[in-house]
């Protein structure tokens, strides 16, 4: 790595940096990428073992010896428990962190009563829901920075997925199993599942459907993502260039189940994830040519339409574009203003937009509102 740059991150003269530079100093310094990225997304206040995450690690992690998991009572819906769920992930895709993790730990404590109640084919919708809910509970885990039960619960999220009937579980979480594994910087283990994954899916045929194509899709993002912070930004392309060809056959395929609890996977979320991939590989002029029109489909998350601003800032800012990179912030504080308050990313585009000798109308404004101004 180059010195100056170092030395640059070490004297604050450089508050942000691209994710293979941050994986690159995790692993000489031998600690996971979230420690050099300081308080995850999802934590404000600091207190990431507050008493609603210590009650998610318990619903993750139950009392070992304890009493027997109880079947549902007569007033159980599953149906409705499932709705449930996929309220969970709505509000975790728009950064409600909060109200998610109060909700978390009787959802999974409901879907595990329904995984042993019932006939059969009750008792294998009830590992459904319990798979999903716990792979929920994985990401939690990873915003607020606890890798660690992040993989304990997406190990026991992919148990429960195979003793249910759906077959495109499993590789929904292998995919949140992946992201976790680049989080700790094990990018050859998250590019290997992630392409096994997929070929396992092809292999099966299971991509006829738009719910089997947009899990595949996803598993392709992924591996991309891999590939290009371990520095392949080759081989990435390739995947990204195969993962947009086929999104655009998703509409043309038979509708699907509940979009809140299948992978993202479309057009848009493709182009985002390119951006991305140009951003973080220095390629910041592509970046903005990848983004210039796009037009997002109604279905792209609010946590998927912030990373796209942000990248998009993050380019303006690298090509020396700083009303730009203003002007792109100013449009996610509008429409994400949660997700950009718990954004590291933000912070470090904004501080290092601060440090300029020369500040751009509407800087002072984005500033004061992160809290980073003098």
């Amino acid at each position: 790595m180059s010195v100056d740059v170092i030395r640059q991150l070490e004297q604050r003269r450089k508050h942000s940096a691209r994710l293979p530079t941050l994986h690159a100093l995790a692993n000489g310094l031998g600690v996971e990428l979230t420690t050099l990225l300081g308080d995850p997304p999802a934590v404000a206040s600091g207190e990431s073992d507050g008493p609603r995450f210590v009650a998610v690690r318990r619903a993750i992690v139950p009392v070992l010896w304890g009493s027997p998991q109880q079947p549902v009572g007569p007033d159980f819906s599953l149906s409705g428990l499932r709705d449930r769920i996929a309220d969970a992930w709505t509000q975790y895709h728009e950064a409600e962190f909060d109200t998610v993790m109060k909700s978390l730990p009787d959802l999974i404590s409901e879907a595990r009563s329904a995984s042993v109640s019932g006939s059969s084919d009750d008792r294998e919708a009830g590992f459904a829901a319990l798979a999903k809910a716990l792979q929920l509970g994985g990401h939690v885990a990873v915003r607020m920075g606890k890798t660690d039960l992040a993989l304990t619960s997406l190990e026991r999220a992919i148990g429960a997925a195979e003793k249910s009937s759906d077959r495109l579980l499993v590789p929904m979480i292998v995919n949140s199993t992946a992201w976790t594994y680049q989080r700790q910087g094990r990018l050859e283990d998250a590019l290997a599942i992630a392409l096994r994954a997929a070929a396992d899916m092809k292999e099966a045929g299971r991509t006829g459907t738009a719910d089997g194509l947009k899990v595949w899709g996803g598993l392709i993002m992924s591996a991309a993502t891999s590939a290009a912070r371990s520095g392949d930004y080759e081989q990435a392309a390739v995947m990204m260039e195969t993962a947009e060809a086929e999104a655009s056959r998703v509409s043309k395929l038979p509708v699907g189940s509940d979009n809140r609890m299948i992978s993202v996977f479309s057009p848009s979320s493709v182009r985002i994830e390119r951006v991305r991939l140009a951003v973080q590989y220095g390629h910041s002029a592509e970046a903005l040519a990848l983004a210039k029109g796009m037009r997002l489909s109604k279905d792209t998350p609010p946590s998927w339409r912030t990373w796209l601003l942000l990248d998009v800032a993050r380019a303006h800012s690298d090509v020396g574009d700083a009303p730009g990179a203003v002007k792109t912030l100013e449009s996610l504080r509008r429409v994400a203003p949660t997700w950009m308050q718990h954004h590291t990313l933000a912070v470090a585009i904004v501080r290092d937009l601060w440090a300029l000798p020369n500040h751009p109308p509407g800087l002072r404004s984005l500033a004061e509102f992160l809290g980073v101004a003098d």
